[in-house]
């Protein structure tokens, strides 16, 4: 071919025009011997011009051409191309579309006329016509030879539009049947004396037994074995077993030709550690007492394809009826999401965003949704019942299990995917489910799909349509339709029964699906703004409610939210735009009481939900007591400004148990905190501070109301124990001391007295009934107790110490901090018991003693009676009492000499005893574990119970509620309390050599 140098050739021009990327090499091809009868033939040209990769056709073309035996075989298959169009789409769409049939065409170049044919019976092969195909393999070699012949017609019809993606799944899966039936067939004519022995059935599993194979995908099956009559049952196992294995290795054993796919026989049960051949009733009798959920919803594809079929249908209804009752399994839908998250988070990261099968919106949302609905209504309905993913998701949309709409998106989508899947397997029949990044491969796959207007970009763009709508679809799936039973506005649609709306909420966890089904009546009927909304929101909501331990109380609540804001346009605004707001207010709903019972009590503090991180991060204490005083000041009287002080602390308690939830949940776009400690330390510093503002805001008040601006005494109050350690729980007293000093010139009567009214007044305004949460004030650790005065001059405070003090209150002054009032007094209260908590000279054996004395008598009096000792987070061994008493009883002999230790805060001291060698950091950080762990249980405690306790819940909901914000899934509070145990007994063991053990 000649043109004017310089100069680009009228063939090269047309090249572009059909598609080529590189028409100079394509210049070569056609320039060569083999072509040069039909060079300039057009139609040749507009056939390669029309395959997904003009470029990959031609070279192919070449190299069959010149794998032909002699002139006479290279102009057979040109006249036969030129002159038969279907040959001539068949060949080069093949050609175009895939290297490794390519290649198998070279090696094999009289197997081109396999395509010749078309005829009605070789648009839709079955079984029959494969095995026909299959029929000449006497070896591994030939067979695999045999199977890709077969496999250029599936593939030629599929590049073609002959059959749609589904048809060419079927036809895959019934090739799959035949070359399993073929490898059986030589495994047992090479061991007929083990054949002999036994009956040995292949049931197909997962996409092979669902009938919707792949080009490359390992084939799942379970073997089924038994002996025949009069033959010893071990040995016959053994020979099914041998011939089991050796089919295995003729499907996936590399030769000469390759392999043509792995045989996984790893969903039997007990997986690869199990037989690998079992009886009938060896497979019954595990799927009745041992298999797992993910087994049996393995099980809906089951289907036998090869050796002896008889029983393997045996096989099939005996285990049938026991795939129906799955659903009714505890924990049934938590298990099936349980184990699709995990899926997804075994992908490597790099891989997340071009996974077809596996990442969020791929394959197999798709798939888990629809046998998930199978599974729950399959038991009542055998129309559902299908292997096969669009034949049961067209039954569900048939029965009313499945919007129609939804449906058929899903139904395109899937089927768009799995295109696609087969197009990048089918390039170079490797198994693989990730979109390739190079341009040359995503251009081949977009023109083999029909996008041949910018193919790369048209490719992507479709790709990303389709995974957005199966991931907005996957879950809704399963809530929509219970809104569509309810709501009823489209007349004419088929839709849930009652009953069929009944079996899914019990399979998502409600307790009392009537009175669901009542409130998403409530909540979805109508025609109004809200109602459309909320129908919006509700099948997500449904789905994040489903995941916690109480979905009946998450529902319920957001019901009584909405009557109470549903006319509120911003509410309503804020859950539709905010995607965060939605889910967090989801989780916060239905973790518990607690915190539900604050919002319900002023439900606009849902908007915090919205505000971003902002919205959720715990308040300065500065910040608290800022607007605290602001609002104090404002108020009309004392009682009116404490009543401000107080429904300011009830929003602030819920911000921040609405963020431990969440941080404990963790929610869609942010994992939960794996730190349990930061929680821990989150929560106990929060609600310390905002229990100082509200005592500083609620003294304000009480001066300003009794006395005008100032008091006739200073009046500080100094926080203890768990308050003046910033480790207050959500259900915690406020331990004080008062201490007041009467101003220059006041009578010390009248400034006791004007302080001893300041402290009644102030408990009587925290505790007065009201809707917000009463603040106990408790001054149990005042010098003489509880029959000592409640509040002292600081005078009387030193005079007491210096002369009176025993161990105990010492030992209690470790965690006294100043939280409000007078800031001079507060300081000087700490000056004068510093020398008490850290004596310079340590502790005297004597107190030592004392101390330990005073701890078991602590251990023996005061755990309540009927209590598990060992599930007691305070009192109990390892427990709360044990780390701090441990950790304080350090800071008294050494504090004096190591600033570290000089401080309310137990982790802080434990961290400061570490540095400064007194203890060993394994010891400290089994304490410290220890410590974290019981103070996370009495916050999961408050927020699901909410009230206040130190022990596990009895009640299993609450129990698996626990376990859910301490990161155990459902099914898993046994290995919580477990995990408490072990985690207490090793505490233990370090207290006793630390506290009771050294000197």
């Amino acid at each position: 071919m000649t043109s004017v140098p310089g100069r680009r050739s009228s063939t090269f021009t047309r090249l572009l025009r059909h598609g080529f990327t590189d028409p100079s090499a394509a210049e070569r091809l056609l320039d060569s011997p083999e072509l040069s009868a039909v060079r300039d033939d057009p139609v040749l040209l507009e056939a390669l011009g029309g395959t997904a990769d003009p470029d990959l056709a031609l070279l192919g073309l070449v190299r069959l051409l010149e794998a032909q035996t002699g002139a006479t075989g290279r102009q057979e298959l040109l006249d036969t191309l030129i002159s038969a169009k279907p040959l001539r789409d068949r060949l080069l769409g093949v050609l175009g579309a895939s290297e490794a049939l390519a290649d198998h065409l070279a090696r094999h170049a009289d197997d081109w006329q396999a395509l010749v044919t078309y005829e009605a019976r070789d648009l839709h092969p079955g079984v029959t016509e494969f095995e026909h195909g299959l029929a000449e393999a006497t070896d591994p070699v030939s067979l695999r030879v045999a199977y890709r012949r077969c496999l250029l017609s599936i593939a030629a019809r599929d590049v073609c539009g002959t059959t749609e993606v589904s048809e060419t799944a079927a036809e895959l899966a019934d090739l799959a049947t035949a070359t399993l039936r073929a490898a059986l067939a030589l495994a047992e004519a090479a061991v007929p004396e083990d054949a002999a022995l036994c009956r040995l059935a292949v049931v197909a599993m997962g996409k092979c037994g669902g009938h919707e194979l792949n080009y490359v995908s390992d084939v799942d099956v379970i073997f089924v074995g038994e002996a025949v009559n009069g033959a010893d049952e071990d040995k016959a196992l053994r020979a099914a077993a041998r011939l089991a294995a050796h089919m295995m290795r003729i499907c996936s054993a590399n030769t000469v030709e390759g392999t043509i796919w792995p045989v996984d026989a790893n969903l039997r049960p007990e997986g690869r550690n199990g037989p690998l051949v079992r009886t009938l009733a060896s497979h019954r009798a595990y799927y009745q007492r041992w298999a797992k959920t993910w087994e049996f919803q393995a099980l809906l594809k089951a289907r036998p394809v090869a050796g002896d079929l008889a029983l393997g249908e045996e096989y099939v209804a005996a285990l049938r009826p026991l795939v129906w009752q799955a659903a009714e399994r505890e924990n049934f839908v938590a298990d099936v999401q349980k184990m699709r998250r995990r899926v997804i988070d075994n992908i490597p990261t790099a891989e997340v965003d071009r996974q077809l099968k596996l990442g969020p919106g791929g394959l197999r949302d798709v798939e888990f949704a629809v046998q998930m609905l199978q599974l729950v209504h399959g038991r009542t309905d055998t129309s559902l019942r299908s292997g096969t993913t669009l034949d049961a998701l067209g039954a569900l949309a048939t029965g009313g299990y499945v919007g129609r709409a939804d449906a058929a998106q899903l139904d395109h989508a899937y089927r768009f995917l799995r295109s696609l899947e087969h197009r990048i397997q089918l390039f170079r029949l490797r198994r693989t489910h990730l979109v390739p990044e190079d341009d040359a491969d995503l251009r081949r796959i977009g023109r083999s799909l029909g996008l041949r207007t910018d193919p790369v970009a048209s490719l992507t763009r479709e790709w990303r349509r389709h995974a957005s709508v199966v991931r907005r679809l996957h879950e809704k799936l399963f809530y929509r339709p219970l809104l569509d039973a309810v709501a009823q506005l489209a007349p004419g649609e088929a839709r849930l029964s009652a009953e069929a709306a009944r079996e899914r909420l019990v399979a998502l966890g409600y307790a009392d699906p009537a009175a669901a089904l009542r409130h998403l009546e409530a909540l979805a009927s109508g025609v109004t703004r809200k109602a459309a909304i909320q129908r919006t929101l509700l099948p997500v909501l449904l789905g994040w409610f489903a995941e916690s331990a109480d979905p009946d109380a998450g529902l319920l609540n957001f019901r009584k939210v909405s009557d109470a804001l549903g006319r509120t346009p911003w509410y309503l605004r804020l859950l539709r735009d905010e995607g965060a707001a939605a889910e967090n207010l989801a989780r916060v709903l239905s973790a518990g009481r607690l915190a539900p019972d604050l919002l319900l009590r002023a439900p606009e503090a849902v908007a915090l939900l919205g505000d971003g991180e902002a919205g959720l991060r715990p308040r300065t204490r500065a910040h608290l007591e800022q607007e605290v005083l602001a609002a104090v000041r404002r108020a009309e009287g004392a009682a009116q400004a404490v009543d401000v002080a107080r429904g300011i602390r009830r929003r602030e308690m819920f911000r921040t148990a609405a963020t431990d939830i969440i941080g404990s949940y963790g929610t869609e776009s942010q994992p939960a905190e794996a730190d349990q400690g930061a929680l821990v330390d989150l929560v106990g510093g929060a609600v310390s501070d905002l229990t100082a503002a509200t005592l500083a805001g609620t003294l304000r008040a009480v001066v300003r109301e009794g006395w005008g601006d100032t008091l006739p005494t200073r009046f500080a109050i100094i926080g203890m124990g768990r308050f003046g350690g910033h480790e207050l729980s959500y259900g915690s007293d406020a331990d004080v001391l008062f201490v007041h000093e009467p101003r220059d010139g006041v009578d010390e009567r009248e400034a006791a007295d004007a302080a001893g009214k300041v402290v009644a007044e102030m408990r009587r305004l925290l505790q007065t009934p009201s809707a917000d949460p009463p603040l106990l004030i408790d001054a149990g650790l005042r010098p003489e107790g509880r029959s000592g005065p409640l509040v002292r001059t600081l005078g009387s405070y030193e005079a007491y110490y210096r002369r009176w003090s025993l161990v105990w209150e010492r030992h209690a002054l470790l965690r006294a901090e100043h939280v409000a009032g007078d800031e001079e007094l507060g300081r000087r209260f700490v000056e004068l018991i510093d020398p008490l908590r850290y004596p310079p000279a340590g502790l005297g054996e004597d107190d030592v003693r004392e101390i330990r004395r005073l701890k078991a008598r602590m251990e023996s009096e005061r755990l309540p009676r009927g209590t598990d000792p060992k599930l007691h987070v305070k009192l109990g061994p390892g427990g709360l009492s044990d780390v701090e008493w441990t950790v304080q009883l350090i800071q008294l002999r050494h504090a004096a000499h190591e600033p570290g230790l000089r401080t309310t805060r137990t982790r802080e001291a434990l961290a400061a005893a570490h540095a400064a060698g007194l203890i060993s950091a394994d010891d400290a950080g089994i304490l410290d574990e220890a410590w974290v762990l019981a103070t996370g249980v009495r916050n999961a405690v408050m927020l699901v119970r909410g009230r206040a306790g130190d022990t596990f819940p009895a009640d299993p909901r609450d129990l698996a509620a626990v376990g859910r914000y301490l990161g155990y899934g459902a099914g898993h509070a046994g290995d919580m309390l477990d995990v408490y145990r072990r985690t207490a007994r090793r505490a233990r063991g370090v207290m006793e050599e630390l506290f009771y053990g050294g000197s």
